[in-house]
C-alpha cells in the first residue's frame, strides 16, 4: 500500500444505497433490470426480459454498482450521471453513494478493478474473495486516497493510457483479420468463386466416408492408457487436437475399427455453420482414440491420385464452403449437419496432380507466414493485455 497517501475505510467514502424499487415500478418498466457487468469494461448490461426478483436493490445515476459475486474478477460499474432515471439491481449487486467531496468516483473505480485491491481483499476480508462481497465485508476494507486533485490527475492519466491501449488492441485485431483475409483471398485464387461445368464431385475420389459412435462416456479426458472418444473439437481448420476427447468407462463395449490414425483425413459432421464440415489430416497422435458419430474419415481410392493437403485447401476455400453450409441442415443454429451423400456431391476443380501439389506449396508457404504473424499478433495481445494490470500496479501501490 501506497506510503505517501493517508489511508480510509471505503466506508468513509462510500454508502450503501438501500432503496428499493416499488412494484409500481418494476411492473411499469420504469426501471431497468441488471443483467450483469462486464468484467474487462465495466459496462452493464440488462435484462431484456424484465424478469424481476424479490430483493432487489435500486442505483441512481452516479451511483457504484457492485457485484458481490463477482467484484473480485471486475464486475464494478459506474451508473452515469446522465442516464434517465433509477436502475434495479438483484439481491446479488451493492450500490454505493460516493461522497463527492472526498473521492473521484473513477478513481475508485479503476482502483476496485485493479490487482492491488484484490490483494487487499485476501487480506482484509474474513474468508477471502469466495463469499459474496456485502456491504458489511466490503466497507470497512482500507484503501490508500490521495487528495482530491491528485486522484484526478491520475484518473487522467490512467485513461490516456488505456485509450492507447484499446487503440493498440482494436489495430492488432484489424491486423489479424487481414492476415485471415489474404489467405481466403489466395483460395479463392486457386479454387475459384463458384464451380465451373467441369467440376467433379467429390465421389469420383473416395471409397467411402465413415463415422465412428458416440457412447456414454465420462467428461474427462483419456489417459494415456485408456480409450477416449473425440469430441467435435478434435478437428478445426486443418488442426487436430487429440486432447479433445473424453475417457470411454471401463468395461464399455467399443469398436477398435473406428480408432484414429496417422495420416487419416477427418472432416467435422455436425457443429455450428462456420464450423460444420471442417477438416483436419492427423499427424503423429496417441492410439486409443475413436472417432464420434459427429466426425467423419474419408476412405481414399486406391486407383485415383488426389493430395490430401490439396483437398484440405480446397474444403477451406470460399467456394467449397459456401457449398458446405449450403449443404448443412438442422433447426438449431449452434448445431448444423451435413450428410455423407451432400458431402460426396461436393464439387471440385479438376487439377492435376502437378497443379495440385505447386498449389499446396504456395498456400502452404503462405499460411506459414500468416501463422507467423497471428503468433505475433498474439504475443503482442498477450503484452497488451498485460498492459493494464501493470499500470494500476503502479498507479495504486505508489
Amino acid at each position: 500500500m501506497s506510503l505517501k497517501w493517508p489511508t480510509v475505510h471505503l466506508g468513509e467514502i462510500l454508502t450503501e444505497r438501500r432503496e428499493r424499487p416499488s412494484p409500481e415500478q418494476l411492473c411499469s418498466g420504469e426501471v431497468k433490470i441488471v443483467d450483469k457487468i462486464s468484467f474487462d469494461t465495466g459496462r452493464i448490461h440488462y435484462r431484456s426480459d424484465g424478469e424481476t426478483r424479490t430483493g432487489m436493490i435500486l442505483a441512481r445515476p452516479g451511483d457504484l454498482l457492485v457485484s458481490g459475486i463477482n467484484a473480485a474478477k471486475g464486475a464494478i460499474a459506474v451508473y452515469p450521471k446522465d442516464s434517465e432515471g433509477p436502475v434495479a439491481a438483484t439481491i446479488h449487486y451493492g450500490a454505493y453513494i460516493p461522497h463527492d467531496d472526498k473521492v473521484d468516483i473513477r478513481f475508485l473505480w479503476w482502483l476496485l478493478r485493479s490487482r492491488f485491491f484484490q490483494e487487499l481483499l485476501l487480506e482484509y476480508v474474513p474468508g477471502g474473495i469466495k463469499t459474496e462481497l456485502k456491504a458489511k465485508r466490503l466497507l470497512p476494507v482500507p484503501i490508500p486516497l490521495p487528495p482530491l486533485s491528485e486522484q484526478r490527475r491520475i484518473v487522467a492519466r490512467i485513461e490516456q493510457l488505456s485509450e492507447k491501449i484499446q487503440s493498440a488492441q482494436v489495430l492488432r485485431k484489424q491486423a489479424v483479420e487481414e492476415t485471415e483475409a489474404i489467405l481466403a483471398s489466395a483460395r479463392r485464387f486457386y479454387f475459384g468463386g463458384k464451380p465451373n461445368p467441369d467440376w467433379v464431385p467429390l465421389s469420383q475420389f473416395l471409397d467411402k466416408i465413415e463415422n465412428g459412435k458416440s457412447p456414454q462416456c465420462e467428461s474427462r479426458p483419456a489417459s494415456r492408457e485408456e480409450w477416449g472418444v473425440l469430441k467435435v473439437g478434435a478437428v478445426s481448420f486443418g488442426t487436430f487436437d487429440e486432447s479433445e476427447n473424453k475417457v470411454v468407462p471401463v468395461g464399455l463395449p467399443f469398436d477398435k475399427r473406428f480408432e484414429v490414425r496417422t495420416g487419416d483425413f477427418l472432416m467435422n459432421r455436425a457443429n455450428t455453420t462456420a464450423l460444420v464440415g471442417a477438416c483436419a489430416i492427423v499427424g503423429d497422435t496417441r492410439p486409443m482414440l475413436l472417432l464420434s458419430d459427429k466426425i467423419f474419415r474419408f476412405h481414399f481410392r486406391c486407383d485415383i491420385d488426389i493430395s490430401r493437403p490439396w483437398l484440405s485447401h480446397a474444403m477451406k476455400s470460399p467456394c467449397l464452403r459456401e457449398q458446405i453450409e449450403r449443404g448443412a441442415s438442422g433447426t438449431s443454429p449452434t448445431m448444423k449437419n451435413i450428410s455423407k451423400k451432400k458431402v460426396l456431391a461436393l464439387l471440385l476443380p479438376p487439377h492435376s496432380i502437378p497443379e495440385q501439389r505447386r498449389i499446396v506449396a504456395e498456400l502452404d508457404a503462405l499460411q506459414a507466414q500468416v501463422d507467423m504473424l497471428k503468433k505475433l499478433q498474439a504475443q503482442t495481445a498477450e503484452e497488451l493485455d498485460a498492459l493494464m494490470p501493470s499500470i494500476l500496479d503502479k498507479a495504486f501501490k505508489g
